[in-house]
């Protein structure tokens, strides 16, 4: 096996536990506000669930990762399959798609702070020569950083982004209508900002401030 390979395998094996738990109770937060407010479609599909099968997208749960391990990124994030919202179901869809967008940011923050109190608490009891706690260590310290990435890649405001569909509810209507046509293109726009850098200019000052904490 190469350098190339075992550096691969190394970092796939930290990365890949940290990862599927956040997009999974990503999408799963997802669900259940939406299930919280009417809608159930997410629930009838079977995807609230952790069964990591049920979330598992090829693209972004495994081929984006991959290429941006191989690539030697300073951004390694993901996705998982979207789970199903139906916003018809909801008293006010504009508003309800809202609360359903930024439920997977929020968990991502709060899987950020549980992951560094872990490491904070583990790496004070863990002795320092242990094979096991230095992994443990290592997708704590994964497990902040993708979480970080994540829920601010999230944030943009572009359709189909959580931030998109965050700006879509809080714009007044005729803005928002306006904004939310451009969900038909939001995939081509992240697209670009990410082959035209942008992305990694507005989180690489997030993931310094976050690696300093370690």
């Amino acid at each position: 096996m190469t350098d190339q390979h075992s550096s691969f395998l190394a970092t796939t094996l930290v990365v890949a536990p940290a990862l599927l738990v956040a997009v999974i109770l990503h999408e799963i937060a997802h669900g259940l506000v939406a299930e919280k407010l009417g809608d159930k479609t997410a629930r009838s599909l079977g995807r609230i669930t952790l069964n990591p099968l049920k979330h598992i997208d090829l693209f972004m749960t495994i081929l984006l990762p991959a290429a941006l391990i191989l690539a030697g990124s300073p951004i390694i994030f993901g996705g998982a399959k979207p789970v199903p919202v139906s916003p018809q179901f909801f008293k006010n869809p504009r508003i309800g798609m809202g609360w359903v967008a930024i439920a997977g940011p929020i968990t991502n923050a709060v899987l950020a702070i549980l992951s560094y109190g872990l490491y904070l608490a583990l790496g004070a009891l863990l002795p320092a020569d242990s094979l096991i706690g230095q992994y443990i260590l290592s997708v704590l310290v994964t497990s902040v950083l993708v979480n970080v990435v994540l829920g601010a890649f999230n944030l943009l405001p572009v359709p189909p982004l959580d931030g998109g569909r965050i700006a879509v509810a809080l714009l007044p209507r005729p803005l928002a209508a306006r904004w939310a046509r451009l969900e038909r293109f939001g995939l081509f726009i992240v697209a670009g900002l990410l082959l035209t850098g942008m992305v990694e200019k507005v989180l690489s000052p997030i993931i310094d401030a976050t690696l300093r904490l370690f």
